[in-house]
């Protein structure tokens, strides 16, 4: 929870100076990083990356911080998927931003919650929570991540369905 914590300071500090340190760079090895830094686990529960993303697609971002909100996507997208089943990552270009999107089929998240879901410490349900481990912090990170890029986060999710996560950012 520590390092969570620190993390999440570190990146609103970041989040508020008036010279973010972004540059447009290609994003595939990014989010390619964040699914082989996630391989092992997604293997323990027998789930399977799908990733589709263009070469060519570049973005305005800082690396490290990309990629570290797009592993906490995939990593609680793996956390809340049944064994055997996928998560799919995708980036795509749409006008001038760039969407990185992680959908599970997982248990999804009631719709009374999706509001909440970003703050800190926020869990839908607690006793889960605490059984699958993580701090109640990892989507906050992924939210102040987006903000520093000049993007956003959404999320779409259905029970029993599943949830897609969206990072929109700056293509340049």
């Amino acid at each position: 929870i520590i390092d969570d914590l620190l993390a999440l300071s570190r990146i609103e500090q970041e989040e508020n100076k008036e010279e973010k340190d972004l540059s447009v760079m290609p994003i595939k090895d990014v989010i390619a990083s964040a699914i082989h830094d996630c391989e092992v686990f997604a293997t323990e529960k027998k789930i399977l990356i799908k990733f589709t993303c263009d070469d060519n697609l570049t973005a305005k971002i800082q690396p490290r911080l990309l990629e570290q909100a797009v592993v906490n996507l995939i990593e609680n997208a793996i956390k809340y998927s049944d064994a055997g089943s996928h998560v799919a990552v995708a980036a795509s270009e749409q006008g001038k931003e760039v969407i990185v999107s992680v959908k599970d089929n997982g248990c999804g998240i009631p719709h009374e919650h999706l509001s909440r879901i970003f703050e800190r410490f926020y869990r839908v349900d607690k006793s889960r929570s605490r059984k699958n481990g993580g701090t109640g912090l990892g989507l906050a990170i992924v939210k102040h991540i987006a903000h520093l890029h000049g993007g956003r986060v959404d999320v779409e999710s259905k029970p029993n369905s599943g949830s897609t996560f969206y990072v929109t950012l700056q293509k340049s």
